[in-house]
């Protein structure tokens, strides 16, 4: 049986969304939509960056891919497979907003949080074994996290917070790293090093980023494809593509003055 990285590569050797976004619509209230009538293909590898403005559904997209949010209107499929028959979720790492908003007197330990997302893919009841404790050496290693794998959460920097939760997400083997506003306070410094990593995670290891961010001048800087959104999908396609375009004032309003350092 194909196992989802072989499907992985196989949609990017035949140039094939390995996500595909048709039709969808999204309310929290009747009559109060979010999202209406997007279209949109992610493919194999991509970084994705999504922007927009608040209320702009970015986060409810990302939410509706992961499987967080039910489908209401459109389909959404993975590998092929509508989302109602997409069962491997430990193939998509979720990384949320609220990632590092936790009781600072939570005991768990840096190998301890990142063994979480080793038992999301094996299951709750399945022990670690050796294998298992090698795949979470191996995530904290490409996460430059092996130094602190004994340590205390809470006595790690935002920074490094956000590096476990990456390890989190790498113990469960995922094609697809699903980010949504991961360095929110972060200073830029951390922010740098931590769009290396996404990169590095992405050309080493040819896992696909989606990145809810925003900060236009990371995506523009960081991305290679960019979906704005503001309830519509307005821009899909390159960053020049973006950044040449109206599409400030579309996703804003008129009297914005938005300017991107070095573009």
């Amino acid at each position: 049986m194909m196992d989802h990285h072989q499907k992985h590569l196989e949609a990017k050797n035949n140039n094939e969304p390995v996500i595909s976004i048709r039709n969808v619509s999204f309310a929290y209230l009747p009559g109060m939509s979010v999202l209406k009538d997007i279209n949109l293909d992610i493919y194999a590898e991509d970084f994705l960056g999504i922007i927009g403005p608040n209320g702009g559904g970015k986060s409810t997209l990302l939410k509706l891919i992961v499987g967080i949010l039910p489908l209401q209107h459109g389909s959404i499929r993975i590998f092929g497979k509508q989302l109602k028959d997409f069962h491997r979720w430990s193939c998509i790492g979720y990384v949320s907003q609220k990632a590092t908003h936790f009781d600072r007197r939570f005991p768990a330990t840096v190998c301890e949080i990142v063994a979480m997302g080793r038992t999301a893919y094996k299951g709750f009841f399945s022990p670690l074994n050796k294998e298992d404790k090698e795949i979470i050496d191996i995530a904290l290693v490409d996460v430059d996290m092996m130094k602190y794998k004994n340590t205390p959460l809470y006595q790690l920097s935002g920074g490094q917070q956000q590096r476990v939760f990456i390890a989190r997400a790498l113990a469960s083997n995922p094609c697809f790293l699903a980010l949504d506003e991961p360095t929110i306070g972060i200073d830029v410094r951390a922010q740098e090093e931590f769009y290396l990593l996404l990169q590095k995670l992405r050309k080493e290891k040819g896992i696909t980023v989606l990145f809810v961010s925003h900060d236009i001048d990371v995506i523009v800087s960081q991305a290679n494809s960019v979906a704005c959104l503001n309830q519509t999908l307005i821009y899909h396609g390159e960053p020049a593509g973006f950044t040449k375009g109206d599409y400030f004032e579309r996703l804003y309003g008129k009297d914005i003055r938005l300017i991107l350092h070095g573009h």
